[in-house]
């Protein structure tokens, strides 16, 4: 890396794409837990690339047969069930002791797309002098009410908010007692947060997580993801994609359009705050997914989350720009510059939908989601859920997510229609 000219290295074009994908090629990048199953294709894209990927996470990880498919080339277990100083330190081993391996060599980055396991990927990139987020930066990130006050620090447009730190400040409405009994039945299993199931299994989350309520003001207004690539300090790649209205008072993510419909203008709002949040926050290179609203007092953020953002959102962003935000987090915690190359219009538009059940139940059969995709212009049908499964409609609690569909369209509109017939017409029966 050192030997290749910077300028030539850190330009925008086809050629320097080239040259930062030969050298990822060959390095040894451990990524720190796999996530849902399907983050797969992440491990696959690196593949493609010429990485020998090394996964740590819980000896049980669906991951761990990927080695002998030859998708990754070690797999090592750790019981992520310890306290989280415990997990460092075995980490810590065994990141040590891959200098000595054969196949992979010492490592050259330290990564994570899994939003639990960041603040532990920045902590091994610190411990080994590793190109990374400074676990100060993540640990920021990740409270909310830390976040706000790095906003209002750097004169930056922030809610009101107030954080409930004791059981005695809970008289202000019952509903925040449920929401910490609620937390206090939580573990962490696996990278997860999941309920209490009697096993043993996971650590409290109050051991490793802070679960301190922050009670924060509404946001009105129109929902946005901004999809950021940072690198030397600056943004080099920044796409707004709209968000449909959420279920409430679940906040359940409905329906999603790339690129945005929103006004030039409030898009290059959104973008610049977006971006000064992460400088606020002390970033400097990595992906973002970086979540925000255009309220009736301007633009506001809901949160920075330091990773590549999940579900549709890696598919969007290639569909439309061309921009693979696997292969640029690579580069990132590579320490390669990164500056993708972004065509002046959508190569396509792209419209998905997160269909929630209407009604609890249990469902017949998946079988309708299954066979939408032989449908023109759709890229994806895929069932979240499966016959026979029990499901919870928004009378009785967070609505459960059906499937995730996806459709192109040559206007944001014609998908965005064409997404939303899907859904409404979708045959799904519970009973």
């Amino acid at each position: 890396l050192a030997q290749v000219p910077h300028n030539i290295l850190s330009s925008q074009s086809m050629e320097a794409q080239g040259l930062r994908r030969q050298l990822v090629r060959g390095a040894t990048v451990v990524f720190v837990t796999a996530g849902y199953q399907g983050k797969r294709f992440i491990l696959e894209r690196a593949a493609e690339l010429g990485v020998k990927s090394v996964v740590i996470d819980h000896p049980d990880s669906w991951c761990r047969h990927l080695a002998s498919e030859g998708v990754i080339a070690k797999f090592l277990p750790v019981n992520m069930s310890q306290s989280s100083e415990e997990v460092f330190q075995h980490c810590s081993q065994l990141v040590s002791e891959l200098r000595d391996d054969g196949l992979t060599g010492a490592v050259d980055a330290i990564t994570s797309f899994v939003e639990l396991s960041v603040p532990l990927a920045a902590r091994l990139c610190e411990a080994f002098g590793l190109p990374g987020f400074r676990p100060t930066a993540v640990d920021m990130a990740r409270d909310k009410h830390r976040t706000r006050a790095a906003l209002e620090a750097a004169g930056l447009p922030t809610p009101r908010n107030f954080l409930i730190e004791r059981k005695e400040q809970l008289d202000l409405h019952q509903c925040y007692r449920d929401v910490v009994s609620e937390l206090s039945s939580l573990v962490v299993s696996s990278g997860a947060l999941v309920q209490k199931d009697g096993s043993g299994n996971g650590v409290d989350a109050g051991e490793v997580i802070n679960l301190t309520v922050l009670l924060e003001q509404y946001l009105d207004g129109d929902e946005v993801d901004v999809d950021i690539v940072m690198s030397e300090g600056e943004w080099r790649y920044a796409a707004v994609s709209d968000n449909g209205p959420t279920l409430e008072p679940y906040f359940n993510e409905t329906w999603g359009l790339v690129p945005s419909k929103l006004p030039k203008e409030r898009q290059r709002e959104l973008k610049n705050l977006a971006v000064d949040c992460c400088k606020a926050l002390g970033f400097e290179s990595g992906i973002f997914h970086v979540e925000c609203k255009y309220t009736s007092s301007g633009p506001q953020l809901i949160e920075v989350n330091a990773r590549m953002g999940g579900g549709p959102v890696h598919e969007c962003n290639r569909l439309v720009w061309g921009v693979d935000l696997v292969e640029e987090a690579l580069f990132a915690a590579l320490g390669i510059p990164a500056w993708p190359v972004v065509p002046t219009e959508p190569d396509v538009c792209v419209a998905y939908t997160f269909v929630n059940a209407r009604k609890s139940g249990r469902l017949v059969s998946s079988d309708c989601i299954n066979d939408l995709r032989s449908l023109k212009n759709v890229v994806w049908a895929l069932p979240l859920v499966h016959s026979g499964d029990e499901v919870v409609g928004p009378d009785q609690g967070l609505p459960t997510w059906l499937c995730l569909l996806v459709v192109t369209g040559n206007s944001q509109q014609e998908a965005l229609d064409y997404v939303l017939s899907l859904e409404s017409e979708l045959p799904v029966q519970i009973v």
